[in-house]
């Protein structure tokens, strides 16, 4: 059974069975959609508890087990447990369900990543179709097959103490590339600002001080913009928003956008009448992914800037903030679940400290003073000689 309302009762409700057994209870949502979601956590949980008591007493596993058994104990609890879920599915799919944890092995994990590697991104578009893009990349492998499928095998065999098989995970893991992090200098960001335009330069001149991502700007709404407090709040990956106080420079920004357009906070001025996308010359529209992109790609060239995307401009903004602060301030910007994400960042730190350890050396290391130290030497190896 789906979820329902039960008369006179503002929140969903659930029925469902397992095995034979039962399930019900209130949701505590309004909302069908978050109802559905709890449902699928508590089917899940349901699943996992009726495994576990089929298996506490018997020395092998099936996969599905292991999986639905850890799902209880442990993936439930994961913020982001939506796609803990569909990390789950995948490999339920291709790992089999009914596959006997002993019968994984070097091998089986290696074909598992291989499979796992030759995948394409897939997003849904606007247009409701389902487009592949590029192939999905090493960290993504990481995550969502060897590192999962690790978590399962272990704790079979160190905690509920069943067989498997012998796996060597980490020749699994795939190198991950260090992500670069490129900071504007000011010089570069006057530089971009001059060659934007038509309400391209306030977005991004936003996304230099706020470090937002550019869905997170594109998709800011006027109902997200609190002038009297003097906060935004922004909806990141995995629909995670974050509530960000005002600058003053961020205010003006956005002050200046009120009467642009009744619900989309960044606009552009159409510089010319397109009958297909129903824009008129002269008029505002709200900004769009593609319009932004090509913005960036004509302005950094223009400007003569090297190796400067626009997502450089969140790595710019956090860079500067941890200059001022620390990382859980930093981190606190950009929205990371985990402070080790925003551990990349530390390279400002390190710069700062290099400079305050040149301010604290002795005088007598002056370039002056080592070229007569360097001197001396020379005179004392040649006397030698």
């Amino acid at each position: 059974m789906s979820v329902y309302k039960r008369p006179g009762k503002e929140t969903y409700s659930y029925d469902f069975v397992v095995r034979g057994r039962r399930f019900s209870g209130d949701t505590g949502e309004t909302k069908k959609r978050e109802a559905k979601a709890f449902e699928e956590r508590e089917r899940s949980t349901a699943k996992a508890l009726m495994a576990a008591e089929a298996t506490l007493d018997a020395d092998t596993m099936t996969f599905e087990v292991a999986a639905l058994r850890w799902y209880h104990e442990i993936g439930q609890h994961h913020k982001n447990f939506e796609t803990t879920l569909k990390v789950l599915d995948w490999l339920k799919r291709h790992v089999g369900g009914g596959t006997d944890l002993r019968s994984i092995d070097d091998a089986f994990v290696a074909n598992l990543v291989a499979r796992r590697r030759g995948e394409r991104v897939r997003r849904k578009h606007k247009d409701g179709k389902i487009h592949e893009g590029k192939l999905v990349s090493p960290a993504t492998v990481n995550r969502t097959c060897t590192q999962p499928l690790r978590e399962i095998v272990l704790r079979a065999k160190n905690v509920w103490k069943v067989q498997v098989g012998d796996v060597k995970f980490g020749d699994h893991l795939l190198r991950e590339p260090q992500e670069r992090v490129r900071e504007a200098s000011v010089d570069e960001e006057e530089k971009i600002m001059e060659a934007l335009g038509r309400g391209y330069e306030d977005a991004v001149r936003f996304a230099f001080l706020n470090g937002c991502r550019r869905m997170e700007i594109l998709g800011l709404e006027w109902p997200h913009v609190d002038f009297f407090s003097r906060r935004f709040t922004v909806t990141g990956k995995g629909g995670k928003s974050r509530t960000i106080p005002m600058s003053q420079e961020t205010y003006d920004i956005l002050w200046a956008q009120k009467n642009n357009h009744p619900v989309k906070v960044f606009t552009f001025v159409a510089w010319r009448t397109r009958k297909s996308l129903h824009q008129a010359r002269g008029k505002r529209y709200p900004l769009t992914e593609s319009g932004l992109k090509s913005a960036m790609r004509r302005a950094v060239p223009a400007a003569g800037v090297q190796n400067f995307r626009f997502h450089d401009t969140r790595h710019t903004a956090a860079t500067r903030v941890l200059r001022k602060s620390n990382l859980r301030v930093a981190q606190r910007l950009l929205g990371h679940a985990d402070v080790a994400t925003t551990a990349k960042y530390a390279h400002a730190l390190d710069d700062d400290l290099r400079q305050a350890l040149e301010a604290t050396s002795s005088p007598t290391k002056s370039p002056t003073a080592t070229e007569g130290n360097e001197a001396k030497l020379l005179e004392r190896k040649k006397s030698r000689d």
